[in-house]
């Protein structure tokens, strides 16, 4: 099920170990749909209440964010970098919404009725922070509070290449009202150019979500909620991280 605020409100249960574990009646409902133990081979040892009350948990625990941060400062010590990056670039995509139904929002520009996952990478195309909304948030709207979060987890950050979606005094203003110094700068493709070309310092972010597409579940946003939705992003993230850190241990 979804566990967002509203629901962690109607089903507090103070008995258990974490408020995402399954009460009695959720387990009655989960456990038929849940394979049985196999007629040959080894006995199941393992309880899958259990297993399915870990997933609630991680999801809910901020857990993906945490590898995240890790992934990414190994990354950059194998890449020859310091800890903590002091440039990024920040980029959306807008994907399309499922029946299953939750926020969304028609993305005039792109066509897309759904939502948009805003991301920060930094220069080796490891992402810093990501962010999930309605597809109708425009970037300039979104831009401030995601910008906001990742110079909380990389203060030293001076520099944030965009593209012409973040231009505009609207975006500006809000961004000296948080006081936030970092200088943005818009990086727009050259007039004279037609078609696809690698475009400076935006190319890194929009190698990252094609990496991250790579995983079939982000193909759409099949989520009811923004937080489940942004785990599973965060869980692709790590995943393509890790088989970056695993080829460069290796080299």
């Amino acid at each position: 099920m979804p566990w967002n605020e509203t629901t962690k409100t109607e089903y507090t249960r103070p008995r258990a170990r974490f408020e995402s574990d399954l009460t009695d009646e959720e387990w009655i409902l989960v456990e038929p749909c849940l394979p049985p133990p196999a007629k040959r081979g080894r006995p199941r040892k393992t309880d899958l209440r259990e297993v399915f009350n870990a997933i609630q948990y991680v999801r809910d625990g901020g857990v993906f964010a945490r590898m995240m941060d890790g992934f990414r400062v190994l990354g950059r010590e194998l890449a020859g970098r310091s800890e903590t990056p002091t440039a990024a670039a920040i980029d959306p995509q807008s994907v399309e919404t499922t029946e299953s139904g939750g926020p969304s929002g028609y993305d005039a520009g792109k066509k897309v009725k759904g939502r948009k996952r805003h991301i920060v990478v930094d220069v080796e195309g490891l992402p810093i922070k990501i962010a999930v909304h309605p597809a109708s948030v425009q970037d300039r709207d979104g831009a401030p509070a995601v910008i906001l979060r990742v110079l909380e987890k990389a203060p030293q950050i001076k520099k944030i290449w965009a593209d012409g979606g973040y231009q505009g005094e609207k975006l500006a203003s809000a961004l000296k009202k948080l006081g936030i110094g970092s200088d943005l700068e818009i990086v727009k493709k050259p007039k004279d150019v037609k078609g696809f070309t690698v475009i400076y310092r935006r190319w890194v972010v929009e190698r990252t979500f094609a990496w991250m597409s790579r995983c079939r579940r982000l193909a759409k946003d099949y989520e009811r909620s923004l937080e489940s939705s942004l785990a599973w992003a965060q869980l692709a993230a790590c995943r393509f991280m890790m088989r970056r850190i695993a080829r460069a241990a290796t080299c």
